[in-house]
């Protein structure tokens, strides 16, 4: 009889296991792809998994980590792309997730990647890596742009001062792939552990240290050495869990060797590490040409100045997400699926089905009501904002693949300063123009705990969807100064909202830095391949929301619920000028966004300009989502996102109250 297999993890978090036996444990080895942000990680675990990913927070942590699926041979694996790392020191939560990931999980094999254009400040975290003693392997990646430039780099060498395979790739074009799953099926080192040789002082001291590791690490003790010498907390930590006898004398090793060199040991011995990474890129670089300045570097060099930036950032916006994904996306898409295909075939065939097949109301109300699964779930999901989702995810991709996002970065830096962010926080603003839930989770990447609750308060209150955005851009194309209305309160509640909130929160002003990776054109292959993954993602994750939304409407319905939230609606809704029945789309808005923002699209004929631009703006301001709100919950805690959901109701009927009142006071008509 065949064994049933059960899924269970092992104290080594990177590690799957299965019970294959009553006695047996059959794991699943594991591959680290490990470095600094922006050397092509992301596409060579793409190229490497054929993008079969899951995302899952890293165990103990609320940082997520993409893990996919890889065979060589006959042997499958598991690849882990942890977050980005500029040193085994780390700063944020995410550097310090990557390296736990190789402190406690012990990787089979690390793939790490570095930018072949930028040996000298790459080395460093390849240096420390190849003294941990774990299978690692240097993938230098832009081989194809560092040869562009003039930069030969002599693999053979690197390998051989390094210590460890090298294999240069090209992960856009799959350059080197082969070579990769070579080395880890041949794994063989170059040299012992001791790359970096040190000063006399600090080598003996770290070998009085290494004396005393007796206990089981994932890294060599030479390696652990280092990061006690460096006052390593987490070091230190698995030291008073796995040593505990020897702590207090290897803390008194650590003081006595700073009183010899009479200064910082972390300074003193990154000097030296960055020194040996300098000596090894020169040794192993060679110009081959002069290098000429590109139409790219000039172009990159317009987009960061603000006086060619902004129009540029401007135009981006107009063609990307007014005329691509507003009128292209979420007019002329949404008219063919929604209004032809689903209007006059799909939804009448499935309601003339479950009309001949069963006389009960509630079930029909489920399924073909105003608010049933087809009719509204289905519906909405697939014909009206799925068109929507697409065209931003393919735009995104586009953007994201010409390397314009870390010039966008830049160039807003000083206005993101006022309001208590830096150039980093543009990355989540402009994922929550695909989905608000997603971005929440990415504010991990902000430096302080100050940047990510401000991200997180902008990015409930006035970024919307990419749904909700093409629906709004839908709605309001035809009213040009509506628009015009719509965008000025939108960014104008953006920017002095994250400027109060700057001037009361506690902590200090965010610093900012940044790589910038070259411009490139965007590879077709690439962009499908990411907006494939995303509106998977959309389907899986997002789509069953619609379908639960419309049940639980319709429970509201036949408990006779939902008309009481409705008429406790109505007093808000007259107050800023809207008729009773518009009180259904800010109910909706709240199990989605975008959900109200179909529902405001149906209504476009009711309502006037004025109208339309309060509900808009409202809608806009209103409320996270139920599934953005829960995300709320799990970054920032209960009393954050409470306070959050209060403030933004508050503001966003308070906005539209205003709006109504000027409307109203001035005569304007939009």
């Amino acid at each position: 009889m065949a064994t049933k297999t059960t899924f269970q993890h092992t104290k080594s978090a990177g590690r799957t296991c299965h019970q294959t036996g009553p006695d047996q444990i059959t794991c699943k080895k594991w591959i680290a792809l490990t470095g600094q942000p922006n050397v092509g990680k992301s596409l060579l675990f793409n190229r490497l998994t054929g993008s079969r990913v899951a995302v899952s927070n890293y165990p103990g942590t609320t940082v997520a980590v993409d893990r996919g699926g890889m065979t060589i041979g006959r042997e499958n694996y598991d690849l882990w792309d942890l977050p980005g790392m500029y040193s085994l020191l780390p700063i944020t939560e995410e550097e310090r997730v990557a390296k736990m990931a190789l402190l406690n999980s012990r990787p089979d094999y690390i793939l790490h990647v570095v930018d072949a254009r930028n040996l000298t400040r790459m080395l460093p975290l390849a240096l420390e890596l190849s003294e941990t003693g774990l299978k690692v392997i240097l993938v230098v990646n832009m081989m194809d742009e560092a040869q562009s430039e003039g930069i030969s780099i002599d693999a053979d060498r690197l390998s051989r001062e390094t210590g460890i395979p090298v294999v240069p790739t090209v992960a856009v074009t799959g350059r080197g792939m082969n070579q990769i799953l070579y080395h880890i099926l041949n794994y063989e080192r170059k040299t012992h552990h001791d790359v970096i040789s040190f000063e006399p002082v600090i080598e003996e001291q770290m070998a009085a240290i290494q004396d005393m590791l007796v206990g089981d690490y994932a890294i060599h003790s030479r390696s652990m050495a280092q990061l006690l010498l460096q006052q390593d907390q987490d070091a230190r930590s698995l030291v008073q869990e796995r040593d505990p006898g020897n702590y207090a004398r290897i803390q008194q090793i650590v003081k006595e060797t700073e009183k010899k060199i009479n200064e910082s040991l972390i300074y003193r011995m990154k000097i030296k590490i960055h020194e040996e990474a300098g000596r090894i890129s020169q040794e192993v670089t060679t110009q081959v040409k002069k290098k000429r300045f590109h139409f790219g570097e000039k172009l990159s060099g317009l987009m960061t100045r603000p006086l060619t930036g902004v129009p540029i950032m401007l135009g981006i916006l107009y063609l990307v997400f007014y005329k691509f994904v507003g009128v292209f996306g979420a007019g002329t898409i949404v008219d063919l699926i929604e209004g032809r295909l689903f209007g006059q075939y799909i939804n009448p065939a499935i309601a003339e089905g479950v009309e001949s097949l069963t006389a009960s109301g509630a079930i029909r109300q489920l399924i073909i009501g105003d608010y049933g699964l087809v009719t509204l779930g289905f519906t909405y999901a697939i014909a009206i904002i799925l068109p929507v989702v697409g065209t931003f995810f393919f735009a995104f991709s586009i953007i994201e693949d010409t390397g314009y996002l870390p010039r966008l970065s830049l160039l807003i830096d000083r206005v993101f300063k006022k309001i208590g962010l830096s150039g980093r926080a543009v990355i989540p603003m402009v994922l929550g123009l695909g989905c608000d839930t997603m971005a929440t989770i990415t504010t991990r990447t902000q430096e302080t705990k100050r940047e990510r609750v401000i991200a997180t308060l902008l990015l409930a209150l006035a970024i919307p969807c990419s749904a909700q955005l093409g629906v709004i851009f839908a709605l309001l194309a035809p009213f040009p100064n509506a628009l015009l209305v719509w965008t000025g309160v939108i960014i104008g509640n953006f920017l002095l909202v994250g400027f109060l909130v700057s001037k009361v929160l506690p902590g200090q002003n965010p610093t900012f830095f940044m790589e910038l990776p070259p411009l490139r054109i965007p590879k077709p292959g690439n962009v499908l391949a990411k907006t494939y993954t995303r509106v998977i993602w959309y389907l899986k994750e997002v789509f069953p929301l619609f379908i639960i939304a419309s049940v639980a409407i319709w429970l509201l319905q036949i408990t006779g619920v939902f008309p009481y939230i409705l008429k406790a609606l109505e007093p808000l809704v007259n107050a800023i000028g809207l008729p009773d029945n518009t009180s259904d789309v800010f109910l909706f808005g709240f199990f989605r966004r975008d959900y109200g923002a179909a529902g405001l699209y149906d209504m476009r004929e009711m309502l006037s300009a004025n109208q339309l631009t309060i509900a808009a703006v409202v809608l806009t301001l209103f409320v996270p989502c139920i599934a953005h709100l829960m995300v709320m919950f799990k970054e920032r805690g209960t009393q954050t996102a409470l306070g959050i959901f209060g403030f933004v109701l508050v503001l966003a009927f308070s906005t539209g109250l205003l709006l109504n009142f000027v409307f109203n006071t001035f005569n304007i008509t939009l």
